[in-house]
Formats: structure tokens, C-alpha cells, sequence
């Protein structure tokens, strides 16, 4: 049996306060119009209102996964989370800092400099050094909960991996851009476990083990995938939220997935293709409309396969990028200008074989995955 290492706790820097100093902008979002379309505000399962006040004791634990005390469960729930960039690494830092035990899966300069001084976060919420336990899926003691944040292109083969790290009714919470994630990872490790999730949030690697974010405090909504949301993803949604995260279950989660996969495939694809942040991808009458034509395909291919968009999805699409600092742009776009593998396979490329699935054409989505693909290919083969 594998012993648990010890869990540190997020240690405040004395002298890293934050300055009312004006912010960055940021050169990529994870950002949609309205982040979850089917509710106004976090739900129980069953779908009853719920919004608790920040410190609200938590909800009764799995019944089989733990011996913990219920009254401390919000508390002592342990969390895993599989990637420290700049999702991943953020919500990694500020769980550590609540006081929950966090298992971070990293590798590399990342896994080096965590193990050397912890975790840095800068952030509106604080600026700290979280301590946290970190390392490979086979040297972590087994979660409650486990957050998938890798790229979306590198799911399954990290998905395959991650059995070890999961109690006997643990659950796994993909937030990937694309709406492949969650499939994949029910198809190997079991539909009653994997629920969905989404996050939105301005954040960034800033160096190795080294987190910037930006704006709002992050917000993850959780929701139903093949099974029904239960107590389970309840206990994580208290978990976050008393971590200062923004966290909330959707009443409809296909939908509230593919309402930002029609946002970030399409302001990724053309930002990518036209090499514009938004101020030009918006102001140009031609390109502006490129990106019209590329909402409108999304959302008729999700019509095509039963997902229940608002009737103004595109309209508030469009609006998000109307409101964006001039030069943002998607990680998709900065990861092919950087030469770097992308998630253009996850994105335009999964609009394109979605809709050749289902029967609509797609003819912007698919022109951006095809001229982006022999780069895309060329950064795959120099690993």
C-alpha cells in the first residue's frame, strides 16, 4: 500500500500583497457569453435552488469512500486535479489554500519547481505560495474527487492512467474546451463516475509552478454527464465554493457545454486562421461575419443532435466578443502561433466530424481545420 504524503498548506507571502495597480491584458480567454445557459443559480440534484452562504457546512460524504466526520467533510474532502497549468494549477492553489487536501499531478520544470517552493499564485484573490502535495498518478494517495485539466488532445492516454488515484466512489470532472472529454473519460474509467465540468476563467502560466489569473474568480459549473448528479458532485461544488471559487450545477449540462464549444471553437478557429485578437476579428465587416457564419454552424449542429441552445446564442456570442480587450485571444490561436500542439482537433475539427455525423454541412469550421491542420501536424511530429 502506497503511503499518503503529507499535506502542506498554502503559506501567504508576507511581502506579495496585491497593489490596486491596472490589470495585464490577457493574451488568451476561457471565457463564453453566458458561462451556464439553464441556471441562474447552483442547483441540488433534482434541480431545486440552492446557493448557500460561503461556509455552509457540508452536505453528508459518499457513504463508502471515507470514515470522515460528515460535519467536516466540506473540509476534509481530498481533491485530485490532473494538469497545474493555468486552469488546473489555479484551483489546485486556492483548494490547498482553504485547507483541503489537494493531489496535484504534474511533470517536468512544473513538478521541479512545486517540489522546491510550492505553487505561486497571483491572483485578485491573493497573491501566496500554496505547499501541495505533487506528483505522478502512481506516487498520489488515492481522492474523492479528481479535476482532469489537461489539453483536451491529451484525455484519453491521460485518462487511461487514472485509476490508481481514485477511491471506490470517487468521481472524475473533465474541464476540457472541446464536448469530447467527458465521453472519453466514462468510456475508461466507468459513466457512474465522470461528471461534466466547465470552467471559465482569464488565467495563465506565468513560469514553471508559477499561475497568473486575471478578472473574476473562477467559476466551474458542474453537471450531469451519463449518470445523474448526486450527492457526490454536491460535496465538490461546496468544496470549491468554500475555496472562494465560483461553482454551480447545471439543470441542463450538454447544453451549457456546447453553448461555450460554439464560442471558443469559433473565436479560437478564425483568431487562429486570421492571426486578429478581437478587436479586429469585431471590426472588420468581413470577418465579422466570418464569425457569424462559424457560430451559426455550431449551433445548428448542436440542434441536430438534440442540445437545447438559447434562441440568442449566437447574438450573446457575438456580444462577448464585442466586449473583449482588443487584443485577446484564444489558447488556440496562441498555441498555433507558437508552434505548440493545439486543441484545433478538439475544436473546428470536432465541429467539422460532428456535423458530417449528424448531417449539416459546415463549411467555415471545416476550411479553419484543414488549412490549420499541416501546422498542426508539423507541431505534433517535433513533440
Amino acid at each position: 500500500m502506497r503511503a499518503r504524503a503529507p499535506v502542506l498548506t498554502a503559506t501567504p507571502t508576507p511581502t506579495a500583497t496585491p497593489t490596486p495597480t491596472a490589470t495585464p491584458t490577457p493574451t488568451s480567454t476561457n471565457l463564453d457569453p453566458d458561462p451556464d445557459p439553464n441556471s441562474e443559480t447552483s442547483r441540488r440534484p433534482g434541480g431545486e435552488a440552492f446557493a448557500p452562504p460561503l461556509g455552509r457546512p457540508g452536505i453528508p460524504p459518499p457513504r463508502d469512500t471515507t470514515n470522515r466526520d460528515p460535519a467536516t467533510y466540506r473540509i476534509s474532502m481530498r481533491i485530485g486535479v490532473v494538469g497545474a497549468g493555468g486552469v488546473g494549477g489555479l484551483v489546485a492553489g486556492l483548494l490547498a489554500r482553504s485547507g483541503h487536501p489537494v493531489a496535484l499531478v504534474a511533470r517536468g520544470a512544473t513538478l521541479d519547481a512545486i517540489q522546491s517552493h510550492g505553487l505561486r499564485i497571483d491572483s485578485p484573490l491573493g497573491v501566496f505560495d500554496a505547499r501541495i502535495e505533487v506528483g505522478a498518478v502512481d506516487e498520489l494517495a488515492p481522492v474523492d474527487a479528481l479535476l482532469v485539466a489537461v489539453k483536451t488532445w491529451q484525455v484519453p492516454a491521460v485518462a487511461a492512467t487514472l485509476a490508481p488515484m481514485l477511491a471506490p466512489r470517487a468521481i472524475v470532472v473533465p474541464v476540457q474546451n472541446g464536448v469530447d472529454a467527458p465521453d472519453q473519460c466514462a468510456d475508461t474509467l466507468g459513466a457512474d463516475r465522470v461528471f461534466g465540468g466547465i470552467c471559465h476563467v482569464l488565467s495563465w502560466i506565468a513560469g514553471p509552478g508559477s499561475i497568473k489569473h486575471v478578472g473574476d474568480p473562477p467559476l466551474l459549473t458542474l453537471g450531469a454527464w451519463r449518470t445523474p448528479a448526486d450527492e457526490r458532485l454536491e460535496a465538490l461544488r461546496v468544496a470549491l465554493e468554500g475555496a472562494g471559487l465560483r461553482a454551480r450545477v447545471a439543470r441542463d449540462f450538454p447544453a451549457a457545454l456546447w453553448d461555450k464549444f460554439l464560442f471558443i471553437a469559433t473565436f479560437g478557429g478564425v483568431g487562429a486562421v486570421a492571426r486578429a485578437g478581437a478587436g479586429q476579428l469585431r471590426s472588420i465587416p468581413e470577418t465579422r461575419r466570418l464569425l457569424v457564419g462559424a457560430f451559426e454552424e455550431v449551433r445548428d449542429v448542436a440542434a441536430a443532435k438534440g442540445i437545447s441552445l438559447r434562441p440568442d446564442a449566437v447574438a450573446r456570442a457575438l456580444g462577448l466578443i464585442d466586449i473583449l480587450p482588443e487584443d485577446a485571444i484564444a489558447s488556440l490561436q496562441r498555441d498555433v502561433v507558437a508552434g505548440r500542439p493545439s486543441e484545433i482537433d478538439s475544436l473546428s475539427g470536432a465541429v467539422a466530424r460532428i456535423g458530417s455525423e449528424v448531417g449539416v454541412p459546415v463549411p467555415i469550421h471545416s476550411t479553419i481545420y484543414a488549412a490549420l491542420l499541416p501546422l498542426e501536424r508539423a507541431a505534433r511530429a517535433r513533440g
